[in-house]
């Protein structure tokens, strides 16, 4: 039973963090998005409205990320999506950065998703 309490804590932290992190992605994407770009070694797109609606998309979760981490009995459908979409997010970062050395930035990006998606799954798993 104590176990139980251990994960749920864990879960919870491993929600904010990644609401923090997504925020923070967020956050520079549109006020810094040179920074991103550099530090990845990754192109900026043509056109900055993309990194603009991705940041949106990222505070939206970042929100529901929260929620979830305040109860995550309740809000257990958000955090199996954020189980499964951190999974399929890594899945298809990998995807696009294979191959492609220009695009090697993608990879730790990749392994950040990956790490929060299975900590997700895990903590969740081990808490019920």
């Amino acid at each position: 039973m104590r176990n139980r309490f251990l994960f749920l804590g864990l879960l919870r932290a491993s929600l904010v963090l990644g609401a923090l992190y997504d925020l923070a992605f967020a956050v520079t994407m549109v006020v810094a998005p040179q920074l991103p770009a550099r530090l990845l070694s990754l192109p900026l797109p043509g056109e900055r409205f993309y990194l603009s609606i991705l940041a949106v998309l990222l505070t939206m979760l970042a929100i529901l990320y929260l929620a979830a981490a305040e109860d995550p009995r309740r809000y257990s459908a958000v955090v199996l999506v954020a189980a499964l979409g951190r999974c399929a997010g890594a899945g298809a970062l990998a995807l696009a950065a294979r191959g492609r050395p220009e695009l090697a930035g993608l990879w730790a990006l990749a392994g950040a998703d990956l790490a929060f998606g299975l900590a997700h799954a895990t903590f969740w798993k081990l808490q019920r």
